[in-house]
């Protein structure tokens, strides 16, 4: 009798051991991490500082979904340019199509790579309160008015700014109220919601950043004296990884990608 209890004890001891490892193995094959396409890859993308709240949230949901490790070196359209003829961007997304047709004239991107983005719009920003009484563009050229705008040599803001001005006419007046020239467009946020500055010309996307928020007021610019921008996106020719490159350039082009464009202020054009 004993021998049939120890029998049956040792039965069910190999039955209960046997199916404890299938069940790990099992489990182990579930929890098992499937590698994402582009795991272990990654890519500097150069991308203009104006556009750092939009590109964080798509960089992040990319990283997300792929596995990549994207790099985003931020900055004026100028310096990024410069960043992209040292061969050490993959992606070039300045805030300026300006910059990207020089690199297409000097074979720096991949032509059939440039997707036009979103709509980049100038406006007049003012502290609350707008201490100067600023309402529309000329008003910039008004003696006393102390200004904080890009430098032309810097950010795309800065080119578009003075371009602006000169098709005005003010350009003079408005260089002579200047008392700062900064090297991102960023940095003009900070001189108006600090009141160091009574005016300056950024994007329109801005007024919706949370740094913004009920510290400046804006004046439109009408669109006979305005000069609206558009963002492209474009593959450098110096990448190494052309793969995950071109799938980068593609999402952010991307239907996925145009709700959170929007999200952050940005009007959506034809590509």
């Amino acid at each position: 009798m004993k021998k049939v209890c120890a029998l049956l004890i040792i039965m069910v001891l190999a039955i209960s051991l046997a199916g404890s490892g299938c069940t790990e193995k099992g489990t182990s094959t579930v929890s098992e991490t499937q590698e994402k396409e582009f795991s272990g890859q990654q890519i500097t993308v150069c991308s203009g500082a104006g556009l750092i709240k939009p590109m964080n949230e798509l960089v992040a949901n990319f990283e997300n979904e792929t596995g990549a490790d994207i790099e985003v070196r931020y900055g004026g359209s100028a310096e990024l340019f410069g960043i992209l003829t040292s061969k050490e961007c993959d992606v070039f997304i300045p805030g300026d199509f300006y910059y990207t047709g020089q690199a297409m004239e000097k074979n720096y991107v991949y032509n059939e790579s440039v997707t036009n983005l979103t709509l980049h719009v100038p406006i007049i920003a003012v502290p609350e309160g707008n201490p100067a009484n600023i309402s529309k563009l000329d008003d910039l050229a008004n003696p006393g008015v102390k200004l904080a705008l890009g430098d032309p040599k810097g950010p795309a803001i800065g080119r578009v700014s003075e371009a602006i001005c000169t098709k005005e006419g003010i350009l003079p007046e408005v260089e002579n109220n200047t008392i700062v020239k900064t090297a991102t467009v960023n940095q003009l946020l900070i001189y108006i919601v600090s009141g160091e500055a009574d005016a300056t010309i950024i994007w329109e996307d801005m007024a919706s950043w949370s740094e913004a928020s009920g510290k400046l007021e804006t004046i439109p610019i009408p669109e006979e004296q305005n000069k609206i921008k558009t963002i492209p996106t474009a593959v450098s020719v110096y990448t190494e990884d052309t793969e995950l490159a071109e799938a980068f350039n593609t999402y952010i082009a991307g239907e996925e990608a145009k709700e959170v464009w929007e999200k952050w202020g940005f009007e959506p054009c034809e590509s």
